[in-house]
């Protein structure tokens, strides 16, 4: 399993929303321009974003977005799953596409078992826990 560019952005642009909303909207430009992504990128990850009703949009001054929840509430499976779609190595592990050999193969176990320890990772890792892991890695410090 592979998880795209979209995927790997829409983490990076959910945690800086997290980090730096601080209550008020985030310029999409400004998360652009912090986490060196193109604009027009960002806005074909946040429009998907913002239909899954994971961010929502603020218009006029002081636009931007800003997280539906607080960072608790969002893991970080459901982030991925919103650009990715399913996040099991093959089709048959979640029980979608099974071929004509599937009642009598062994693989399919290990593919359920692959994809068992990655909704394991990801569905137990917060928005929040990656927020903490910032600030313990830069502290006051602005890198994202």
């Amino acid at each position: 399993m592979k998880i795209s560019t979209k995927g790997r952005y829409a983490l990076r642009l959910m945690l800086d929303l997290a980090i730096h909303s601080e209550g008020s909207a985030v310029p999409l430009r400004d998360v652009a321009q912090r986490q060196e992504i193109s604009d027009k990128y960002l806005e074909q990850i946040v429009t998907q974003l913002s239909r899954a009703g994971l961010v929502r949009s603020v218009r006029g001054a002081g636009g931007g977005y800003l997280l539906t929840r607080t960072p608790e509430g969002y893991t970080v499976g459901e982030i991925l799953r919103v650009l990715e779609g399913s996040l099991a190595p093959v089709s048959c592990a979640d029980g979608v596409g099974c071929c004509e050999r599937a009642d009598r193969c062994v693989t399919v176990e290990v593919w359920r078992e692959i994809q068992a320890a990655v909704d394991g990772v990801v569905d137990h890792l917060t928005l929040a826990d990656l927020v903490r892991r910032y600030h313990e890695k830069f502290g006051g410090r602005t890198r994202l």
